[in-house]
């Protein structure tokens, strides 16, 4: 599913009727009917109060006032901002007062909190995605006294007060349960702070044609459980290991040789075939023992560090292999970089690099310009400063853009890993992922991500694809881990250990 600016949505509702031929009143009829069926599958709801403001937001919630009505429940309408309507809002407000429901016009919030107490549910419909400033008097009053009062709030296309472009909040912002959008994820939802308020996200095909969609060329995707199913590796009966990948891991050193064991595991735990750890020869006694069914390959070392002397050992392994993953754990000594630039000259296969690996490219970025391999880079946002260039201030407010400006300039996979991860493409194309949990922020989830990453890039042709499976599949696995350990507890094993109900899932 596509996630778009508010503009774009106004053009695909345009499109929709000027060229598809779907009259704007339908939409609005099919949008309330998606927030119905939300709404219906909640048990013991026998009353619901809805906040309507004038715009097309509002006439949502008169359409959903209707359709509760004549189901039953006990309906009350709060006009927020008057009952000046126009349009379908007009057409759904005429209706509606004709039919009997109680609609009161708001003047002030007295008693608002006993009415709201003594409500199954708050349905808001008040500003949706047209709002921006500051919201102040009366409606200010009201979204305060709603997350004050009510037991449950279905907020309807976007909770109001959050700006659906950038995730702002203007002022104040409806805390919502549930979330229930239309045709395609709207920023705000997806960027924070505005993503901690919107509760369970739930989106609703509300009948546009799909050519419509495509038509506005957006380029930023939502991961979904459809897309990632479509991306599944196959596994043939009859098949042997070399069939699913030879990894190659570069990493670890002293006092950091958990982060190469927990890729490689990972790795494994994906489905990879083969597993090679190439390692300080010095701590190579350490990894036999870690190691179960990864094999190693001792590398020269000095002071618990790769040698320089290591190059031209790599030089002669690294392309019998599939897809080579550089960093976890390697440290910073000064021979890392002149490795990692060295290998980015030779290999002629997919290269990962991560966590120390990152560091190095950050300190001589022009060993890109020699690269003749395919990239896929991990950074987390302080990583992404460093390699970009910009303030960590800048990337966390504006990481969708920080991430295209550096995936094309530099024409790589990035992985911007945090809250919502994003994937992008060399050609600007986005990948937005919602799944996983804050749980997973600790040392180590990130190595995991790494080794999942490098067996999926060597079962998944595309190593832009690869990289949305691995972090989907990632999240997911946390989640699994959150469900019996809780968040606080989540250990990278855990994910690890969950790999493979998540891939069954």
């Amino acid at each position: 599913m596509k996630v778009c600016t508010s503009a774009q949505m106004r053009m695909i509702d345009k499109s929709a009727s000027d060229f598809g031929g779907i009259p704007s009143i339908v939409l609005m009829e099919n949008a309330a009917l998606a927030c119905v069926r939300e709404i219906t599958s909640i048990e013991g709801i026998k009353s619901a109060a809805i906040f309507c403001g004038k715009g097309n937001n509002g006439g949502d919630g008169l359409a959903i006032a209707r359709h509760l009505f004549n189901s039953g429940i006990e309906v009350t309408v709060y006009l927020v901002c008057g009952s000046d309507f126009s349009g379908d809002a007009l057409t759904n407000y005429e209706i509606l007062s004709r039919m009997g429901v109680k609609i009161t016009e708001l003047n002030d919030t007295d008693l608002l909190d006993l009415y709201i107490k003594n409500t199954d549910i708050v349905i808001d419909a008040i500003f949706g995605t047209g709002i921006h400033g500051e919201i102040t008097g009366l409606c200010r009053e009201v979204i305060a006294q709603i997350n004050k009062s009510s037991k449950y709030i279905l907020s309807v296309d976007i909770p109001s007060g959050i700006n659906a472009d950038t995730g702002e909040v203007c002022g104040i912002c409806i805390h919502a349960d549930k979330t229930v959008t239309f045709a395609a994820y709207k920023l705000g939802l997806l960027l924070f702070p505005g993503s901690d308020f919107t509760g369970e996200i739930v989106p609703y095909d509300i009948s546009i044609p799909e050519y419509i969609i495509k038509e506005q060329n957006i380029n930023i995707n939502i991961a979904d459980k459809q897309l990632i199913k479509s991306l599944l590796p196959k596994r043939r009966k009859n098949s042997h290991k070399g069939d699913y990948g030879k990894i190659l891991i570069i990493g670890g050193s002293k006092g950091m040789t958990g982060a190469c064991v927990m890729a490689a595991e990972a790795a494994l735990r994906s489905g990879a075939g083969l597993i090679t750890a190439a390692v300080c020869d010095e701590l190579n006694s350490i990894f036999e023992v870690k190691l179960t069914e990864p094999m190693t390959l001792p590398l020269p070392s000095k002071n618990g560090h790769l040698d320089r002397a290591c190059i031209p050992i790599l030089a002669e392994h690294i392309n019998s292999y599939d897809v080579c993953l550089f960093g976890p754990g390697l440290g910073r000594s000064g021979d890392i970089g002149e490795i990692l630039a060295e290998l980015l000259k030779i290999s002629e296969i997919p290269m990962i690099i991560d966590a120390d690996g990152l560091y190095a490219l950050s300190k001589t970025p022009s060993m890109l310009e020699e690269c003749n391999c395919s990239l896929i880079l991990t950074p987390h946002e302080m990583e992404m400063s460093r390699l970009s260039g910009c303030s960590v201030e800048y990337i966390s407010e504006n990481r969708l853009e920080a991430s295209m400006s550096y995936a094309t300039q530099n024409s790589v996979t990035l992985i911007l890993k945090g809250a919502h991860t994003i994937v992008t493409s060399p050609g600007g194309e986005q990948y937005i992922n919602i799944n996983g949990n804050n749980g997973m922020a600790c040392g180590g989830s990130g190595d995991v991500l790494a080794g999942m990453l490098a067996a999926f890039c060597a079962s998944i042709p595309d190593e832009t694809m690869a990289a949305v499976f691995a972090v989907y599949i990632h999240g997911l696995s946390g989640d699994i881990s959150a469900e019996t350990t809780g968040t606080a507890s989540l250990t990278p094993t855990d994910i690890i250990n969950n790999i493979g109900r998540a891939m069954q899932d």
